[in-house]
């Protein structure tokens, strides 16, 4: 069933992304509504709650909220931070590798543009939860571009080119780039699909299906913005790293926990950690970011090697 809430007035405008891609979700995916629309609440309520209209459409997302919460109570990734947090940022990440894989096979087209335009508004969401890792930025930041560059390559007649764009005048990497272009950093709220890019050129194929449960959940959150709770303040325990065994409390054998080079106890969490830096580098090496790939390579050698994380 579609969400009807009230018209969003020009001093919103920023939001209207968020609900239009909550709108796209609605059926595909709720959990990705939810945030979505939480997020706008959120952001809308910093911008105007004076105003009749903001005030308007602002209780209509409130409302909707509520009933959602209790309506999904036993959903976990509505419920639970970290949970929902997995939730997002697994969306989010297939969307944008969906998106960066067809970059690099050169097949441009609006689809495309969509699935950066989305991933990045979802890495954006993620802020909701705390400060995202290197990681999140990272992405977050070549899907801003990359939804910009390849929009604005196909408006205005050209062939844009594949894969991160270095120190080249494309900008990617620039430390220029955010000034010559000031729209950057907030690009995702003003390139809306509505008002710039034409709504039904967009199909539902392009989005990869989300598994029903997340592959990982992240560990670093604070609590959420006052005003509604997003969830029930239930964290789920630390997940254990793949690939190391841990003793079996039935087990007859003596656990003996692995030690580092100088001599110091590895912990379960400096595995998950390792494991977490050179996942960053493998992402890394994927848009051909060697300083990044080097750096956490070098951060999880130094953590199973000494135990200390920089």
């Amino acid at each position: 069933m579609s969400v009807v809430l009230p018209p969003v007035p020009s001093a919103l405008k920023s939001i209207q992304p968020l609900l239009k891609i909550a709108s796209e979700h609605d059926k595909r995916n709720p959990v990705i509504s939810y945030w979505c629309r939480l997020h706008a609440l959120q952001t809308g309520l910093k911008i105007d709650k004076k105003s009749k209209e903001s005030v308007t459409l602002l209780t209509a997302l409130m409302d909707w909220l509520e009933k959602e919460k209790k309506a999904k109570r036993d959903n976990e990734a509505i419920s639970n931070d970290v949970v929902a947090q997995a939730h997002i940022e697994d969306h989010a990440l297939k969307l944008f590798m969906w998106a960066d894989g067809e970059d690099r096979a050169e097949r441009f087209n609006k689809n495309v543009v969509k699935s950066f335009f989305t991933a990045a508004i979802l890495f954006d969401i993620l802020t909701t939860f705390g400060e995202i890792n290197e990681e999140v930025a990272h992405h977050r930041k070549y899907a801003k571009w990359k939804a910009t560059y390849i929009h604005n390559c196909l408006k205005n007649g050209e062939i844009p080119l594949p894969g991160p764009a270095g120190n080249e005048d494309l900008g990617y990497g620039n430390e220029d780039f955010t000034q010559s272009n000031p729209n950057f950093e907030s690009q995702p709220t003003t390139l809306t699909m509505s008002n710039h890019l034409p709504q039904n050129s967009y199909s539902d194929q392009p989005y990869p299906t989300t598994p029903s449960g997340p592959s990982s959940l992240p560990t670093s959150l604070v609590p959420p913005p006052a005003g509604i709770s997003p969830s029930s303040g239930v964290h789920a325990p630390p997940s254990t790293p793949s690939g190391s065994s841990q003793p079996s409390p039935t087990s007859s054998s003596t656990y003996i926990p692995p030690v580092a080079s100088s001599g110091v106890v590895l912990k379960p969490e400096h595995f998950h950690k390792a494991q977490k830096y050179c996942k960053w580098a493998g992402s890394a090496l994927q848009y051909e970011d060697v300083a990044t790939a080097i750096s956490n390579l070098q951060k999880a050698l130094t953590l199973l090697t000494t135990g200390q994380d920089e």
